[in-house]
């Protein structure tokens, strides 16, 4: 509020009693007893937003408590236009339009809020954010599309009120209706984002980061190519070289005989459907060779003794002679 404001306010002669009616606010069973009505009426007035509340709080049952100016509800009382809204039945128009579920309580105080805002910004960046304290998250992005206009509108955006721990029920119902719902609401609404940010880009525009060249890096110089080094596949072949060389030196390999005196073709059999078996694999093999071992004492068994291992173990151990009897 401003200076001559309050002035203007403590130069009336019953301040501060003129003040504090015209700050006073009453739930709807207060309002109900100044407009002389039943509560139920004086909700249903409310909900067709005839009277616009101008706060709320959730009590211990989270439950919504709408707030109203108390000089606001005596000037409706005072109105001859409703007159027929106070007393008889309620008009057809309105009884369908809460028969379908309407409730203008949120919208309105979101109405009074923005106002309110609008009303104590002196900056369009902070006009733009008050806009923009009013719409999703989702819906601000598809309006400002610019990062950094967004970061400026976050800094100018004024802080919802706040009930409960965040991310707690309580907290949830505060968003909703701190959040425009209906579709015309989030229409108008980003009809004015669009606007204000518009104005405030054109006054001052968002601040971003200075652009920083990177140095060029130096240039380098080019630089000639050392000799290729002999590599292992030149070492193996110089080594197979010499290595065959030595090796033939050592035993000279025969010189290929004439096409007249090589040896004939041999053809091997040819199969046929009636002769299926094989040869022999032995056939072409030389005969084994018994070798004979040596593995007992020199000299050979006499003829006829005994063989097998039993008379292997007596020629190799002989029995102690008996010594002679006298």
């Amino acid at each position: 509020m401003e200076r001559a404001e309050i002035d203007r306010l403590r130069a009336e002669g019953d301040f501060p009693e003129s003040l504090r009616r015209r700050v006073q606010v009453v739930g709807t069973a207060e309002g109900a007893a100044l407009l002389d009505i039943p509560v139920g009426r004086f909700g249903r007035l409310a909900r067709l937003g005839l009277l616009a509340p101008v706060m709320f709080y959730l009590n211990r049952y989270r439950t919504v408590v709408w707030l109203y100016l108390a000089e606001e509800v005596r000037q409706f009382a005072a109105d001859p236009q409703n007159a027929h809204l106070l007393t008889g039945r309620t008009p057809q128009t309105l009884r369908g339009r809460l028969a379908a579920g309407v409730d203008l309580r949120a919208r309105n105080w979101r109405g009074r809020r923005l106002g309110h805002l609008l009303r104590q910004a002196e900056d369009p960046w902070a006009r733009a954010g008050a806009v923009a304290a009013l719409l999703a998250p989702v819906e601000v992005a598809g309006v400002v599309q610019d990062p950094y206009e967004r970061a400026c509108l976050n800094r100018f955006r004024p802080v919802p009120p706040g009930h409960g721990a965040p991310g707690s029920p309580s907290a949830h119902l505060v968003e909703r209706i701190t959040t425009a719902q209906d579709a015309d609401e989030i229409g108008w609404l980003r009809s004015e984002l669009a606007r204000s940010v518009a104005e405030a880009r054109d006054a001052s525009p968002a601040p971003r980061p200075a652009v920083r060249r990177a140095p060029r890096a130096p240039r380098s110089v080019a630089r000639p190519i050392p000799p290729m080094a002999p590599t292992v596949t030149g070492r193996l072949e110089q080594w197979t070289v010499v290595r065959s060389t030595a090796d033939t030196a050592k035993h000279p390999v025969p010189a290929p005989l004439p096409a007249e005196q090589s040896a004939p073709n041999v053809q091997p059999p040819a199969w046929t459907s009636r002769s299926c078996v094989r040869p022999p694999r032995s056939a072409g093999r030389p005969a084994a060779r018994h070798v004979a071992r040596d593995n007992g004492p020199a000299g050979a068994a006499p003829p006829g003794a005994p063989r097998g291992l039993r008379a292997w173990l007596r020629r190799r151990n002989p029995r102690p002679v008996p010594p002679e009897r006298v």
